[in-house]
């Protein structure tokens, strides 16, 4: 493995000096990109694009090739592998996203649930990590990453999106041992997923927790945090003579960013309802923060996407600690152009926060 041209990104979540504040975003490939429209109709689907490492390896790559200033990238794949692995089915309806053929909705059926191994159940995901590391030859880091139990759980029991998490949220009250053993499995594979990226060369990793800011504070704490937090004691932190950074991102999870600080990551992924500055105050020196532009700025003009970006470098500060992201994905209506004046503007304005 070849040492990194560009570390700015683990730089900032470990709170060491950068020269500038690092960027990329979530879902920085996707549907945005013609080039990633016309690989995912060479492969013929999605999962096609997911299980075929060197399928993987070129949508990764594309909006580095494209965007030179990005400081990371992240494999590319999709949260619901795991379930997938456990034997529910996944498959995509056009228009309508994930979807399982089979549901999670009794004691039995998750007892039954197998944890996968991650070579031999997930081994494609493993080859693309390879793979990708690879063909990035040191250029940035390779972020990997996972859904968090909570998540993966809501796509379980209610066999694909929710609106209201009706099934999962019955589950969660009315047999709490049963939602417990089923996180109780996610954790263990999530664990184990996270650690075989690492092995294969990925450099960070960010845990999803896309539906956590669903819960109730109280059922955060015990439902989604508890498992993210047993996550980050069992995974590797330390990989090729160097600290493995984990990222924590839970959409909506502002009003609990002092404990999830206190559960071990490294960074605080954060999404636009929060104020970067007040986050800032309130976690310390205890983590990173990244974040936090609202994906929608996207759609105006570059002069007003470079005004927010400006925007938010100042409400963070001077000082290292922080890595700029998106509050949560690029939709695919986004123009390319637009993201590219996103991303050279966080290099061009935050040199005099790193003095």
């Amino acid at each position: 493995m070849t040492d990194l041209k560009n570390d700015r990104f683990l730089r900032a979540l470990l709170k060491q000096p950068v020269d500038v504040t690092p960027v990329w975003m979530m879902r920085q490939a996707g549907r945005y990109l013609p080039e990633y429209r016309a690989s995912r109709a060479k492969a013929g689907d999605f999962m096609s694009l997911c299980k075929n490492a060197e399928f993987a390896c070129e949508v990764t790559m594309q909006p580095l090739d494209r965007f030179p200033q990005l400081d990371a990238a992240i494999l590319f794949s999709d949260i619901l592998t795991i379930p997938d692995a456990m034997g529910q089915g996944l498959y995509f309806e056009t228009g309508e996203g994930p979807r399982f053929k089979k549901v999670v909705s009794t004691l039995a059926d998750i007892e039954a649930l197998p944890i996968p191994d991650p070579q031999k159940d997930l081994g494609y995901v493993m080859n693309a990590v390879s793979t990708i590391r690879r063909e990035l030859n040191g250029r940035v880091p390779l972020i990997g990453f996972s859904g968090s139990p909570w998540t993966l759980a809501t796509y379980m029991v209610e066999g694909g999106s929710s609106k209201d998490f009706r099934k999962t949220k019955a589950m969660l009250y009315d047999t709490p041992h049963a939602m417990h053993l089923l996180l109780d499995k996610l954790a263990q594979s999530v664990t184990s997923y996270l650690n075989g990226q690492i092995l294969a060369g990925a450099q960070a990793v960010q845990i999803f927790d896309t539906w956590g800011g669903n819960l109730s504070s109280a059922a955060y704490q015990e439902f989604s945090l508890a498992y993210m937090r047993k996550i980050v004691s069992g995974l590797i932190r330390e990989h090729e003579g160097r600290k493995v950074p984990v990222i924590l991102f839970t959409k909506n999870g502002g009003l609990w960013l002092e404990s999830i600080a206190d559960a071990g990551a490294d960074a605080l992924g954060l999404d636009w309802t929060c104020d970067l500055g007040e986050a800032r105050q309130r976690v310390g020196n205890k983590v990173a923060l990244q974040g936090n532009m609202d994906p929608t700025v996207l759609y105006a003009n570059p002069e007003a996407i470079r005004t927010e970006v400006k925007r938010i470098l100042a409400s963070y500060g001077k000082g290292s600690g922080h890595v700029f992201n998106l509050g949560h994905g690029i939709t695919p209506e986004v123009k390319p152009e637009h993201a590219g004046a996103f991303i050279s503007a966080v290099h061009e304005f935050s040199g005099q926060y790193h003095e």
